[in-house]
């Protein structure tokens, strides 16, 4: 086995919190505890009072339960409690990975798992996301990797980097290919919920029986720093899944579990998503309005969900070079195309205090007419 580095997660773990301004996030700005408790009007939950044991190693039951009733026809057995989407996903790739096998990954997509795949020596076999069909899969690519063996499908939806959902038409696609080449689907969809528009985005839960969905309180709730994902498998999966966990970190955080608890009964959830979807709505206009101020410099796509926008720039100079310009003379951190494998875009999050945002953006334009030369 080779170490493939996991750039974004590199570059975001070493400066986040060493610069001013951080917009390389595609979460909403964090609850803390108290307005989680708050928010679910159980601010007589005494977190001092709870017990720092081992909790049960796959979640407790109650909080299996509420996950479980997120995905119709799954049950408390169906669900793997992890330590984030991190764990979530690497668990999954852990069961579906076939060294002699190769994996379709839709891209541009979130790094961690085709970098498990490269680590491990897995062929990869990508698939374009059109950016002028709105981010849409590549069909006939991804039917030419399944007929040449693909075990299983990647897919991010709503999407990182691009915040695209996939259509209704993308997903049934996806699900025949699949079915019919016998082929897994592992759907992240760590973002539903942030959408800027109405309902939340349909899952892959259900479309057939090879599905595993994973997904974390990181993204669409504002908890990251509970550090608690989720895997959704059949039953019998689900039990080989935990068994995976007994190598990694054995179970959940005790703290973490109860707070999730909290925040997923349904009236809770439903608050918790407001929330989101107000600061996603609101800062994507400060957003939008500041786009339409740089006299055609940025062509981007509106996200359907999360707090980022993956923009096309109109600069002579190489994503990461940028990235570094804003991160060493802004003190402000964003995420370059590079970490894509796309340059000359960027991804710029949105999830952050108004005030914060505005500050930001004013620092990209500074950098920007540094670069091109306009004052």
């Amino acid at each position: 086995m080779r170490y493939q580095p996991f750039a974004m997660e590199r570059y975001q773990s070493t400066y986040e919190h060493r610069v001013d301004i951080n917009l390389s996030e595609s979460g909403v700005h964090p609850l803390t505890v108290r307005e989680l408790l708050e928010l679910s009007g159980h601010s007589d939950v005494r977190v001092e009072d709870i017990r720092l044991e081992y909790g049960q190693s796959n979640g407790s039951d109650e909080l299996r339960a509420r996950i479980a009733a997120l995905y119709p026809g799954a049950t408390d057995r169906s669900v793997l409690v992890t330590v984030g989407g991190v764990e979530a996903n690497f668990a999954s790739f852990w069961h579906l990975f076939e060294r002699e096998k190769s994996a379709a990954v839709l891209v541009p997509t979130y790094g961690q798992v085709p970098g498990l795949l490269e680590s491990f020596g897995a062929r990869i076999a990508p698939v374009d996301l059109i950016e002028s069909e709105g981010w849409q899969p590549d069909l006939e690519a991804l039917d030419r990797a399944l007929e040449a063996g693909a075990r299983f499908v990647l897919v991010t939806n709503p999407n990182n980097p691009t915040g695209a959902a996939l259509t209704r038409e993308s997903m049934d696609a996806i699900a025949h290919l699949t079915e019919r080449h016998g082929a897994w689907i592992l759907a992240d969809e760590v973002y539903a919920g942030a959408e800027r528009g109405g309902g939340e985005t349909a899952s892959f839960w259900g479309v057939h029986d090879r599905v595993l969905v994973t997904n974390s309180l990181s993204k669409a709730y504002g908890l990251p720093g509970l550090r608690l994902g989720w895997i959704v498998a059949p039953n019998d999966v689900a039990e080989g899944l935990w068994g995976r966990t007994d190598y990694t970190t054995i179970s959940p955080n005790s703290i973490s579990d109860v707070l999730a608890t909290l925040a997923l009964e349904p009236d809770v959830r439903a608050r918790i998503f407001a929330r989101t979807r107000g600061i996603v709505r609101k800062n994507l206009g400060v957003l939008v309005d500041w786009m339409q101020a740089q006299e055609g410099r940025f062509s981007y796509r509106l996200p359907d969900a999360g707090a980022i926008c993956f923009t096309r720039y109109d600069a002579p100079i190489n994503s990461t070079a940028f990235a570094e310009k804003l991160r060493t003379e802004k003190s402000l951190l964003t995420v370059p195309g590079d970490h894509f494998g796309m340059d000359s875009y960027l991804r710029i999050g949105f999830g952050n205090p108004e005030d914060e945002l505005r500050e930001g953006l004013r620092r990209v334009r500074e950098a920007f007419d540094e670069v091109t030369g306009r004052r």
